[in-house]
């Protein structure tokens, strides 16, 4: 029997959802609202640092941002297949999608090391 990719495709498109829909609006509210209008002081630069500097972290940091633009990218994937009626290029579709999400997150990784 032939394996499939599609189900791992949709493990990292619901991992992603659930990172999207429980991380993401903290940082926005904390760093996109809060900081900005003065409710809440803005980190030092060595704090953040500091806070990079483990090894965890950064290993989290690249986790969130991969799970996310795989999310991206099979939503992507699918609404442009069934909105704009292109099926018949969904290999192409599949290999642009995908293929910018591990882009992405081999920048995300080069970024972090």
């Amino acid at each position: 029997m032939r394996r499939r990719l599609e189900p791992y495709l949709w493990l990292l498109f619901s991992g992603g959802g659930v990172v999207a829909a429980l991380l993401l609006p903290v940082l926005v509210l904390l760093f996109g609202v809060l900081m900005p209008l003065g409710v809440l002081e803005w980190p030092a630069p060595e704090h953040l640092s500091g806070l990079l500097g483990h090894v965890l972290v950064r290993a989290a940091f690249v986790v969130v941002v991969v799970l996310c633009l795989f999310h991206a990218a099979h939503r992507l994937r699918f609404t442009s297949e069934e909105l704009l009626g292109i099926g018949r290029f969904d290999v192409l579709i599949a290999i642009l999608c995908y293929g910018a999400a591990v882009a992405g997150g081999v920048v995300a990784v080069t970024l972090m090391v």
